[in-house]
């Protein structure tokens, strides 16, 4: 695998990306992470143009691949790919539409943190590396219509505001950034968040982890934190040597 020179700001130890590559590497890594219920979850990562990729129906996110990355516009259709456009793909084009800020999206539905959507609670943030990621997390009640119905979706995004993360009530988890990185960072921060909380609370009562000591790790929104997806990236490449490859 090609390296490339050590910059502060360059992705580390991995060869240069096409946005397509780095969709599936993200899909990849979250899947790990417990973002794994089945053929639930999509994924959108807007493009210069204004189009935005996303994952298609019907592909696990444990066998997605750049050439199976589907392009479509903000109305939902679909411009390239030979895969269905996802179901709940409406709340993407809402957020996308308002919120100008957001570059990739992540919704699905991983083990622990849809426990504290199904409880309609925001986990308690005990440690460090449940406070990586930085952000803003909101419980957002949201399952009131079909998930592909786009006034359902709608109300959902004027809910959740400018808030960066969401859990939505008896459904999953809603998780934006600006940065391929900076989300994989939000989203596993947040699943270890979930799982912590758990443990932490079936034992008793813990201590939070103080909100000035929780400010540190504000920067670490995979912007300021170089390398922890760069390092999971490696971890799929190794597992699947032929995963850039233009055909597989």
């Amino acid at each position: 695998m090609t390296r490339v020179p050590f910059s502060p700001t360059a992705d580390l130890l991995l060869p240069e990306l096409t946005a397509r590559q780095e969709i599936v590497l993200l899909a990849r890594t979250l899947w790990r992470e417990g973002y794994d219920d089945h053929l639930a979850g999509h994924i959108t990562y807007r493009q210069p143009d204004g189009t935005l990729l996303c994952n298609p129906w019907l592909l696990l996110w444990d066998e997605f691949r750049a050439e199976d990355v589907l392009v479509i516009d903000l109305e939902g259709q679909l411009l390239e790919g030979n895969w269905p456009v996802p179901l709940g793909i409406p709340l993407h084009l809402e957020l996308h539409r308002q919120r100008g800020d957001v570059a990739v999206a992540v919704h699905s539905h991983p083990r622990f943190a849809t426990v504290w959507a199904d409880l309609g609670r925001i986990p308690g943030c005990y440690d460090q590396s449940s406070a990586l990621g930085g952000g803003e997390l909101v419980i957002v009640d949201e399952y009131d219509g079909p998930v592909d119905s786009r006034d359902s979706a709608a109300r959902a995004i004027a809910s959740m505001g400018t808030a960066d993360m969401a859990l939505l009530a008896n459904h999953g988890v809603f998780v934006t950034a600006a940065s391929i990185r900076a989300v994989h960072q939000r989203a596993v921060a947040l699943e270890y968040r979930s799982r912590r909380a758990w443990y932490v609370e079936s034992l008793g009562t813990g201590r939070e982890l103080p909100e000035a000591t929780r400010s540190l790790f504000k920067g670490s929104d995979g912007e300021g934190f170089i390398g922890f997806f760069e390092a999971m990236a490696r971890q799929e490449l190794r597992r699947d040597p032929t995963l850039l490859d233009p055909t597989g």
